[in-house]
């Protein structure tokens, strides 16, 4: 059993971590908790194998925190520029992903801390912004919406909608459409 701790302030993605990944395979969750402070005292008691750790905290910030665990970090964050993630790793982080990653992903990134491995997001290319298209912009504006209503809303077809979102998916290198528009908001891309 990989016993993870997970530390993130939202109590939605703090409370949906622990419930998804309660019970699956051989993880176990040791608790979750919404602050750095809290979760080092927590690790000290519960001796977690891996620790998912939010980039952003009240008080003692994640990159601060980083070298307070025993276990290994993984970085989960809404924030995925290099810089941003240049920084956790040289903070002593051995994974970072983003928010918008499939559970899956999550998963697979967990097994890999456990076993002495690192993983990362895939970083974007720098000219992300000049290789998306005028028309792929404004459907990744609509990513919330269905492809019918994209559809409408551009006046094309829903199986050009459908081209236009595996492109999107494709140059941004993401699994969904939440991770799309992560990594959107995040690279400033519209």
């Amino acid at each position: 059993m990989t016993r993870v701790l997970i530390v993130d302030d939202h109590p939605i993605v703090r409370e949906g971590l622990v419930a998804a990944l309660h019970g699956k395979g051989d993880i176990e969750v040791a608790g979750g908790f919404g602050s750095a402070e809290e979760g080092i005292a927590a690790a000290a008691r519960l001796k977690p194998d891996v620790v998912i750790l939010d980039l952003e905290l009240p008080g003692l910030s994640g990159l601060e925190a980083i070298v307070k665990f025993a276990a290994p970090v993984l970085m989960l964050s809404a924030y995925g520029t290099d810089d941003e993630i240049d920084r956790a790793l040289a903070a002593g982080a051995k994974g970072y992903l983003l928010k918008g990653a499939p559970l899956d992903e999550i998963e697979r990134a967990i097994a890999a801390l456990s076993r002495g491995e690192s993983v990362t997001v895939r970083r974007l290319s720098r000219n992300a912004r000049t290789r998306l298209t005028d028309r792929e912009r404004e459907v990744l504006r609509l990513l919330g919406n269905t492809n019918k209503e994209i559809a409408a809303a551009l006046k094309i077809s829903e199986r050009t909608v459908k081209f236009h979102v595996t492109s999107i998916f494709n140059k941004l290198g993401a699994d969904s459409r939440a991770q799309a528009v992560a990594i959107a908001a995040e690279q400033r891309l519209v």
